[in-house]
């Protein structure tokens, strides 16, 4: 049975609606953004990238992960409009978490494997001439989105309707009796969909960044073009992957807390939760800029793996990494 909320938590949770309320346009900015990016990317790798490298599997399956979260943006802002009411039932409240979740970590993933692409591309070109290819890329994000739909799944079961005054709430975590076994499994997820995925990526981009600063044949405005791409990789992490599941997880334990010894005040809530609601909205803003990623900043990396006279400076494994969107 939950504990009553401790005196004041009325106010608390005025003053989380209150900055809630900004959320809507943002949500449907990032909408128009990341329907029409991610939807000429799927366009492009379908009709104009033949043949299919294995960098461009992982972003065709970052972008479909990207579009298919784009969809349930519009009945997320029409939820946070004033007043925050959920108006499309239980079944469609679990599946907008679940698309959210898989979203996620999909697009974790497949960073992930785009990153460890180019790490073998460029620090182990003849270790994976010849053996790595597109089916290789094609079943790796088959398994990408079995592991990713398991670790979604119980979303399913946390995300429930819960009444809010005259209004209906779209819990994005989990009720306060359920709490105690939604803390473990976002533990997990924290530990499983976003430290050992940076973990890799960060091993491999210092790799790739160590391999071409050692490399005499790329000229330094090369070597600056690879150090930004590796920047930009590491820096969707800092700030958006890693401060989320972080306020994510402090959010939850300050709740719990509240529940057990009547502890959380608004003063110590409150700059937590909000600073958790704008890390949500960073993480959204992944999906409008991933195809900024896998598509400028791919084309202007293609020059450093050719030679002076037109020929590759790596082996084709090598390109097959860089030249693909991702």
């Amino acid at each position: 049975m939950a504990v009553p909320a401790p005196a004041g938590q009325g106010a608390c949770n005025a003053s989380f609606s209150a900055f809630q309320e900004h959320l809507w346009p943002v949500l449907t900015v990032e909408f128009v953004l990341a329907f029409a990016g991610n939807a000429f990317a799927i366009y492009r790798f379908v009709a104009h990238e033949r043949p299919w490298h294995t960098g461009i599997v992982y972003s065709f399956n970052l972008a479909v992960s990207d579009l298919l979260y784009a969809l349930s943006l519009p009945f997320l802002a029409a939820y946070y409009y004033p007043p925050k009411h959920w108006r499309y039932g239980p079944a469609l409240c679990k599946l907008e978490r679940f698309l959210f979740s898989c979203n996620l970590y999909g697009s974790i993933f497949f960073l992930t494997c785009i990153s460890l692409n180019r790490y073998l591309g460029i620090v182990h070109p003849l270790l994976v001439h010849g053996r790595l290819e597109p089916r290789h890329a094609k079943l790796l994000s088959g398994a990408a989105w079995l592991l990713v739909a398991g670790l979604s799944a119980p979303t399913l079961h946390f995300s429930e309707l819960q009444p809010r005054g005259n209004c209906t709430e779209c819990l994005g975590s989990a009720t306060d009796e359920q709490l105690p076994r939604y803390l473990p499994y976002s533990l997990l997820l924290a530990a499983v969909g976003c430290g050992l995925p940076f973990l890799l990526t960060l091993l491999s981009y210092a790799a790739i960044l160590r391999t071409v600063c050692r490399s005499p044949h790329i000229t330094p405005l090369e070597k600056r073009k690879v150090g930004r791409l590796v920047s930009v990789g590491v820096a969707l992490y800092a700030v958006s992957y890693l401060p989320y599941h972080t306020l994510r997880n402090l959010n939850l334990h300050l709740r719990q807390r509240g529940l057990q010894d009547g502890a959380l005040t608004c003063r110590h809530a409150l700059p937590v939760h909000s600073a958790y609601q704008l890390s949500k909205i960073l993480v959204t803003l992944n999906i409008c800029a991933h195809p900024l990623l896998y598509g400028a900043l791919a084309d202007s990396m293609r020059g450093w793996c050719r030679g002076p006279r037109g020929q590759d400076r790596g082996q084709p494994a090598e390109n097959m990494a860089l030249q693909a969107r991702g």
